[in-house]
């Protein structure tokens, strides 16, 4: 249904400033940022591990059902959705942020407050962005604002690592929404200013080598699971890194062997690759799966006369695709033009979130600060400051009435 938004005319944001209901809605947001931050402490106390979303799922459900969205649902894939119904479904615009975090099932997800500091696992990503759904549709409820287009709340699942998008490409490849929707917007992480309108795309494999072991001197010679992964990783760092596009590598994870004096029966490690451009992905990925192959081989090659070979596993386990929302585009135009209006010079990015896989798929979508400031983002010190996060909801807001338009 994307052709509804390419030709729908932008609302001029100015008219919007006057809406009696928007103007009711920016108060609620300066008004009531004390018992936001008491929201977001509840949301970000709720246990959300990689493939474990489903407690904070359900938080999030009661809540859309408290705050009068229809059609609440956890889906198939764990996803939780909310409908704001306008008076046609057309446009519809989805508006999300992730349910995961990067945080393993025994962390302590509790959350301490230092002055205007908040602490804990996933308080920035995505905790705010979860705050910001629930702030942008209870002022929805409590000024009542009526819209021609709809509005699909949506908290998603597998955001994070090895998760690899699978909420968001459940929403769109296989949900009953998937034809239907015009616009997606998600809120991840903090700040006003940035815009991410193209998609960083990246791959991940998983490395495993498997041999017969033995004793470190006793049966040195046999193929080294570990000394294999030790020369991939080397080649790794020497591939030539170009100036432009912009392109990383990362060996996240590697482990295996028992003791020091064992050759290991079994290594594997995680390898994460991303570039700014497809092409340069591509190559730096065929340069990495040669490598594995090639250092397998010599490994093989030198092993002594009856000792079985390494064999090796390389699984892709993630693949963020790349894609771009046109600066031009009716909804990047719009978010640039909310930013300003708030006082804010808008700043286009590129990033790797839930936004990848629409802007691939065609639909034009972008991911938004959600206000505050953060730091220490992926570990347990992870800390956010709610200062200027009425801004976030407040150009949110803009941004979506923007594109489903009020109405009397």
């Amino acid at each position: 249904m994307v052709s509804s938004l390419k030709t729908a005319p932008k609302n001029n944001l100015r008219y919007l400033l006057s809406s009696p209901a928007v103007k009711e809605s920016f108060r609620f947001f300066e008004a009531s940022a004390e018992q936001i931050t008491d929201e977001h402490i509840r949301i970000c106390s709720v246990p959300s591990s990689p493939f474990g979303e489903e407690q904070r799922a359900e938080y999030l459900r009661d809540k859309f059902r408290e705050l009068g969205l229809s059609e609440t649902v956890i889906d198939d894939e764990g996803n939780c959705l909310g409908l704001h119904r306008g008076a046609s479904l057309e446009p519809l615009m989805i508006v999300s942020a992730h349910l995961d975090t990067v945080f393993p099932p025994a962390t302590d997800f509790s959350v301490r407050r230092i002055a205007n500091r908040l602490l804990g696992p996933g308080i920035s990503d995505d905790g705010c962005g979860l705050a910001a759904l629930i702030a942008l549709a209870r002022a929805f409820q409590l000024t009542q604002i009526k819209t021609a287009g709809s509005i699909l709340f949506v908290g998603t699942v597998g955001e994070e690592g090895e998760g690899n998008l699978r909420g968001v490409r459940q929403l769109l490849t296989k949900s009953e929404w998937s034809a239907r929707v015009d616009a997606f917007v998600s809120f991840d992480g903090p700040g006003v200013e940035r815009i991410t309108n193209r998609a960083l795309g990246s791959r991940r494999y998983r490395v495993k080598l498997q041999g017969p072991g033995g004793h470190s001197w006793g049966d040195f010679g046999q193929p080294n699971p570990i000394h294999a992964l030790g020369r991939v990783v080397s080649r790794l760092s020497s591939y030539p890194i170009p100036r432009e596009p912009r392109t990383t590598f990362n060996v996240g994870r590697i482990e295996g062997g028992g003791s020091v004096n064992s050759i290991p029966a079994e290594a594997l490690m995680d390898v994460d690759l991303r570039s700014a451009e497809d092409a340069e992905l591509r190559r730096l990925d065929s340069y990495f799966r040669r490598s594995v192959l090639d250092v397998v081989n010599e490994e093989n090659a030198g092993r002594r006369p009856g000792d079985s070979a390494l064999r090796l596993e390389l699984q892709l386990v993630g693949e963020r695709p790349s894609g771009e929302t046109p600066s031009s585009s009716t909804l990047v135009e719009l978010a640039q033009e909310a930013t300003r209006l708030l006082g804010v010079e808008p700043k286009l990015e590129q990033a790797s979130t839930d936004s990848n896989l629409p802007m691939s798929l065609g639909i034009p979508a972008i991911t938004l600060g959600a206000g505050g400031k953060s730091g220490s983002s992926h570990t347990l010190d992870e800390w956010y400051e709610a200062e200027d996060r009425d801004k976030g909801l407040k150009r949110g807001l803009l941004v979506i009435l923007g594109l489903v338009r009020l109405r009397s």
